[in-house]
């Protein structure tokens, strides 16, 4: 016979026991020492981008441009933000750190609480566009089997079970996902198959381009691009867990690339095929490619966003939840408020129209943030972290109070240049990449300037290591990594 657990004061509730599993196994910002090879690095990130809102990015640019530009500035796009994409995960592998843990090396202690807050409202964003989709598919399918429609109900009913699944059953989902990746890529395969024997590949690259849709070649590459950052804010979190660098890097690399560049040319030839075929060319629609190719592609979107949209909204609490280390939050709690939240959200399908726009505001907030970042960490730096990354207050990265003003300074100069860029003066070049060669010359600028870039090339040690005490924090090695006389509070996170 089963007995309910007891505390001191009495039997435990179901709602404590469920809060109190869940603090114990949310992500914190604690160094992780990963164990994975290049082979499971690229199967995580092959899994994690064929999500069907990277195939519906891919129907925004045909017939705007022609479908051999768009193929060539998908590969282009990919190809760039992967970079960053790799650069900013490799230093995940090297410290054990999660992305938005990492900003406290060059925004300070307390200054990377503006990138993380930022990266909230980056992932509630794209709660809100992932449970739209969702239920806009369901809405689809009922309204073609019965008669009624509500797309709005539906996108509620989606998200709320998102909330539940983030709550209780994420480990899960993660588990299941590789699978679903599966599913997708012979879904994907048996699209290409009806739209190439349908139409000749010379009917596809003859098809002529809409300048009036609003779209160049230019934009394009930046959307691309804007694409790769957004999954930048997960880079680190992922490739933390490889065994080596060079398996992180070749297994993001790969893995990102190949995903990305598949869906997303699966996206343009499928609008293009409906285009051929005497449809509308309305992206960003998945109900246009479910009635062309049937309810065995509505059944994957709708999967394939459940399960990524789960994860979402689980990095989103984890995220809040650890903003203060030394005051750390209740996830259930904060789960219930941002999952209330992102139904609430989840309402306005007229967002959906402006997925652009969010994919340009994701590009101005963080092109500028993964500059910093990186110029920090493998220049200023010399691609060495000390354990004082690692504390409440104090320290190399304390800065100014915990903010290092100039990181700040250049974010905002960096994220305004990108609007400017974009809405203003549009450059002949696009935003993003003008944006991160200007943020990154400033933040080294100040670097040189201030005398901050440090001298010779400092041993960099796995920061597990630092934190269990068997390294300093000036990287030689021995106890001692806490706390000073004058800083007493001691390495605010833990190794998970």
């Amino acid at each position: 016979m089963t007995t309910t657990p007891r505390t001191a004061d009495g039997p435990r509730s179901a709602w404590t026991r469920l809060s109190d599993h869940l603090d114990e196994n949310s992500e914190g910002y604690g160094p992780l020492r990963g164990t994975l090879g290049a082979g499971r690095i690229g199967m995580i990130w092959l899994a994690a981008n064929l999500v069907v809102t990277t195939l519906l990015t891919g129907t925004l640019f045909v017939p705007g441009v022609s479908w051999p530009t768009a193929l060539g500035m998908i590969v282009l796009g990919t190809l760039i933000g992967g970079a960053v994409l790799v650069l900013v995960g490799n230093m995940g592998t090297r410290t054990g750190l999660a992305t938005m843990s990492l900003t406290k090396g060059s925004f300070g202690l307390r200054g990377s609480f503006l990138p993380v807050a930022a990266n909230v409202v980056i992932l509630m964003g794209w709660s809100w566009v992932q449970a739209m989709l969702a239920g806009v598919t369901v809405n689809f399918l009922v309204a073609q089997a019965t008669g009624f429609s509500n797309p709005v109900l539906f996108s509620v009913l989606c998200q709320a079970l998102v909330v539940a699944l983030a709550v209780l059953g994420h480990e899960g989902i993660a588990r299941v996902e590789p699978w679903l990746a599966v599913v997708i890529l012979g879904i994907m395969a048996w699209v290409f198959t009806v739209a190439f024997t349908s139409y000749p590949v010379a009917d596809f690259a003859a098809l002529p381009a809409e300048p009036e849709a609003g779209w160049s070649s230019v934009a394009v590459l930046d959307v691309v691009i804007a694409t790769a950052i957004s999954w930048t804010v997960l880079s680190a979190e992922f490739n933390r867990l490889a065994r080596r660098q060079s398996a992180g890097m070749i297994g993001s690399g790969t893995g990102y690339v190949l995903s990305t560049v598949a869906a997303m040319s699966l996206g343009a030839t499928a609008i293009a095929y409906v285009v051929l075929d005497g449809g509308e060319a309305v992206g960003f629609d998945p109900t246009v490619l479910v009635a062309a190719f049937g309810a065995p592609l509505a059944v994957v979107v709708l999967l394939s966003v459940m399960a990524t949209n789960t994860m979402v909204v689980y990095g989103m609490v984890s995220s809040v939840v650890n903003l203060t280390p030394s005051r750390r939050l209740r996830f259930l709690p904060t789960a219930l408020v941002l999952g209330a939240v992102s139904v609430l959200g989840s309402t306005q399908l007229g967002l959906l129209d402006q997925f652009t726009e969010f994919l340009v505001l994701i590009g101005s907030l963080f092109i500028p943030v993964f500059a910093i970042m990186l110029v920090d960490y493998y220049v200023v730096q010399r691609g060495a972290y000390t354990a004082d990354v690692l504390r409440g207050r104090g320290g190399r990265y304390w800065y100014r109070g915990g903010v290092n003003p100039a990181a700040v300074v250049v974010w905002v100069v960096g994220a305004a240049s990108s609007l400017v860029l974009t809405y203003v003066l549009p450059s002949p070049v696009g935003a993003t990449m003008p944006t991160f060669v200007l943020s990154a010359a400033l933040y080294l600028g100040w670097a040189l300037a201030a005398g901050r870039i440090v001298a010779g090339r400092p041993a960099q040690h796995h920061l597990s290591e630092a934190a269990d005490g068997t390294a300093t924090p000036d990287g030689t090695g021995g106890a001692g990594a806490a706390g000073t006389a004058d800083e007493p509070e001691e390495a605010a996170d833990a190794p998970r």
